[in-house]
């Protein structure tokens, strides 16, 4: 017994949870593990120092860092050779932080201070990845033609309906249902602040895009466009008009 408790005291166990907590919630609070944090939403592997000019510290300032976030679980480390590869460590850790964005999403008087700096916050804010899904305003008419088509349900969270599952299988593409990820959840978009498809639906659903070249990436950042193709094969999939992807 410590200070009059038990280890199995409920007060005990909550205090634990508050450490935890504190632990998690100390890892992000510094500028330059969050910007590592939202850089790695990308889904890809950064070397240390990608990471470290991106967020413009010393190599040896961001390894410090890098190790408290792979120590705190947020994440994964591979080594190959003498390159060190960082990534996030799952999914989880990626709806975390993008929902955490969500809620300090750039306000409508901040103005961008440079035109570079306004043309990359527009492609961000029309068409991105999300950890492993599609964000921004394609994220958006993705998600909401589905609804349209009753391919997913959003009246009780998100789900799939047999419609949808079966719209999976007839356009190829390959979806885990054996995976412990949810087959669609939400997950709350930064700029249009509506929740867009996400889970491994969402998932499937950007590797696809990618893969066939309905996507490209742009730029270093973890923005997307839509092609010339894309836009076809939405159009003929969900009756997306090629205007709303532009």
């Amino acid at each position: 017994m410590l200070g009059g408790m038990t280890s199995r005291d409920p007060r005990n166990r909550g205090n634990r949870r508050a450490a935890q907590l504190a632990r998690l919630a100390g890892l992000i609070a510094d500028e330059t593990r969050a910007a590592c944090l939202l850089a790695l939403l990308d889904g890809r592997a950064w070397t240390a120092s990608e990471l470290a000019r991106h967020a413009g510290v010393a190599a040896s300032t961001l390894s410090e860092h890098l190790g408290k976030l792979v120590a705190g679980g947020l994440l994964a480390e591979e080594r190959q050779g003498r390159h060190r590869y960082v990534r996030l460590a799952d999914a989880r850790v990626a709806q975390l932080v993008e929902e955490l964005s969500a809620q300090v999403a750039p306000e409508a008087g901040v103005r961008p201070r440079s035109l570079r700096e306004s043309s990359a916050g527009s492609a961000m804010a029309r068409g991105r990845t999300c950890y492993d899904h599609l964000a921004g305003r394609l994220g958006i008419v993705v998600t909401d033609a589905m609804t349209e088509r009753r391919l997913l349900s959003q009246e009780w969270g998100f789900a799939l309906t047999d419609a949808g599952l079966a719209w999976f299988d007839r356009t190829g593409i390959d979806l885990d249902r054996s995976s412990r990820r949810p087959l669609a959840r939400g997950c709350l978009d930064w700029t249009e602040r509506r929740p867009h498809l996400a889970g491994a639906a969402g998932a499937a659903l950007c590797r696809h895009a990618l893969e066939v070249g309905w996507c490209v990436r742009i730029g270093s950042e973890r923005a997307v466009r839509v092609t010339t193709e894309g836009e076809r094969a939405l159009a003929e999939l969900l009756g997306i008009e090629a205007a709303a992807l532009r």
